[in-house]
């Protein structure tokens, strides 16, 4: 869903979970799907909250170019889509070494489809008619 005229996505502080305990509550109370090239962890909020999201690229994802161009694809993907999801969530973002050669297109299908599948994603997108 895009944002409605005068809105703007925002990626800002609000947004995103920074503390090595909010990490280890979602690793060890959230839920954990693998989509593509990246590992979804999540956990629904509470009511009347934001949706943050916390990224994490390892060494095995590639060298420091490579971490920190996963990284934006993922804020971007979340940023993008952060109003489709179902209610606000805690999410985490973990890049698979696999993310290198992809674009923001497939990083954001893969993110997309990872939603989906743990049924977060609220709103489907419109449906393309080829021309």
């Amino acid at each position: 869903m895009p944002a409605a005229p005068g809105q703007r996505l925002r990626f800002g502080r609000d947004r995103r979970l920074r503390s090595a305990g909010d990490f280890a509550r979602l690793k060890t109370d959230g839920q954990r799907l693998a989509h593509g090239c990246l590992v979804l962890n999540w956990s629904l909020g509470r009511a009347g909250s934001v949706s943050r999201l916390g990224v994490i690229t390892s060494r095995k994802v590639g060298d420091a170019v490579v971490r920190n161009r996963a990284r934006r694809l993922l804020r971007e993907a979340f940023r993008r889509n952060q109003l489709r999801l179902v209610a606000p969530a805690e999410l985490i973002l973990i890049a698979r070494p696999s993310i290198g050669p992809h674009g923001y297109v497939e990083v954001e299908r893969d993110f997309l489809q990872a939603l989906r599948r743990a049924r977060l994603l609220a709103i489907e997108p419109p449906s393309v008619v080829p021309a």
